[in-house]
């Protein structure tokens, strides 16, 4: 069994990588990460004295253009998870057919310690540290776990006072104020929205007798669980880092939403105006969530949740992935086994990452543009990159996961072999 999150992530991208007969030299550039930061973020607390957190940047593979990916704040960060966060960041990117490459950033904190004030001098402090290892042409953080628009806009300024040179390309995931895009808060649970609507088409799925369950309820899990209801999904539980709520005639999400907002918990309630009638509910462990009786499980909260251990169990027969990682390799075939489809996170939750670059474009062009414009192009986007995949589970057989690595895989390696191939080298 992989020893880390890194090696699980090695060790499912080479049994891909040889089932697809992609090119050792691919792989073993993928494998290894082009450049690797690790810092002591130094800040200032409130009584007066200095305390430093671990923080680390990973520029994976920049092949296909500037690297890309967030910044989170969170005890367990450390090397090896921001390793393999910025090796999916580089799939993903692939598979969607944008001009990125992965990156990953992070600092080992836990933020709900932190005062406002030591809040932004960490992200101002991270920032000074990182600064020539960033920038808008060479690696472009956002935000992740326990960030957000406000820190993002701290970060930036950061930036701009050490470059003194308005930048706003450097960070995305901003406030709208400061150079953000439109669309950018839901990006992510649309993404996800998107792909289950082409299981819809391809499986001729009813949206009224589909049940979901989502592990999860911060912002990919409320936005796809709201998109889902909307358009008549029975989204029959969902959760959050202290358990779960399950309602077998489906969840009134919005309400549940406002609830969590206002009272900081989970309750199954229906809304009208400011009027709230409690619902009678179950009560689930995060576990219990996973192998409830769902059509569609949505992983949307942390990495590893779905293992050799609990796989067998699992119910749905369609796992989206928007958390990175929740899935273990070794699960894989159990999964597969059971005639489990998985929509990998690679795809399922690339919806931030491409409106992160339409935020990104729209900064180095001076231009603004509206939502409309933004849901349209992120829906090209996503539609295209799950029907490349798909026509490859048509034509070979392939297990969809495996499909959606062979779309990322191919067009790395047009990218790593561009620069030359052992048969170039050697005469061939």
């Amino acid at each position: 069994m992989a020893s880390s999150v890194f090696d699980d992530a090695i060790a499912r991208l080479k049994r891909i990588g040889t089932l697809t007969q992609c090119s050792t030299q691919v792989i073993n550039a993928l494998s290894h990460a082009n450049a690797m930061l690790h810092v002591n973020v130094e800040v200032r607390m409130d009584d007066g004295h200095i305390h430093y957190f671990p923080g680390y940047r990973c520029q994976h593979n920049n092949v296909l253009g500037p690297t890309k990916g967030g910044i989170r704040f969170h005890p367990q960060v450390n090397a090896d998870e921001v390793q393999a966060l910025a090796l999916w960041m580089t799939l993903k990117c692939a598979v969607v057919g944008i001009p990125f490459g992965g990156a990953k950033g992070g600092v080992c904190v836990d933020p709900k310690t932190l005062s406002p004030f030591e809040l932004e001098r960490l992200s101002r402090s991270y920032v000074r540290a990182m600064a020539d290892f960033i920038g808008p042409e060479r690696d472009i953080p956002a935000p992740d776990v326990y960030t957000n628009a406000l820190i993002m806009g701290w970060m930036m300024d950061e930036y701009e006072k050490i470059t003194r040179v308005k930048n706003p390309a450097v960070i995305t995931g901003k406030p709208i104020a400061l150079g953000g895009s439109l669309g950018r808060d839901d990006a992510t649970g649309r993404g996800a929205y998107l792909c289950i609507k082409e299981l819809e088409k391809r499986d001729k799925l009813i949206p009224e007798e589909t049940r979901v369950a989502i592990q999860g309820f911060g912002s990919g899990g409320y936005h796809v669980a709201r998109l889902l209801a909307n358009d008549g999904y029975k989204v029959v539980a969902v959760s959050d880092s202290k358990g779960a709520i399950y309602l077998h005639q489906g969840l009134n999400i919005d309400s549940v939403y406002r609830q969590k907002q206002q009272h900081k918990e989970l309750q199954a309630v229906y809304c009208e105006g400011s009027v709230c009638e409690a619902q009678v509910h179950q009560h689930l462990s995060n576990a219990e969530l996973l192998t409830c009786d769902v059509d569609i499980l949505i992983p949307a909260a942390l990495d590893g949740v779905i293992t050799a251990a609990n796989a067998a169990a699992i119910q749905a027969r369609y796992i989206v992935e928007i958390a990175n990682g929740p899935v273990t390799s070794d699960a894989d075939a159990i999964l597969k086994d059971k005639g489990v489809i998985v929509v990998p996170d690679i795809l399922a939750n690339a919806g931030g990452v491409t409106v992160s670059y339409f935020e990104w474009v729209q900064n180095r062009s001076g231009l603004r543009w509206q939502r409309e414009k933004v849901s349209h192009e992120l829906a090209q986007i996503m539609q295209r990159a799950f029907k490349r995949a798909n026509d490859l589970v048509e034509q070979n057989g392939m297990d969809f996961r495996d499909a959606v690595y062979a779309v990322a895989l191919k067009h790395l390696s047009e990218g790593i072999e561009a620069h030359g191939t052992p048969d170039y080298f050697n005469g061939g």
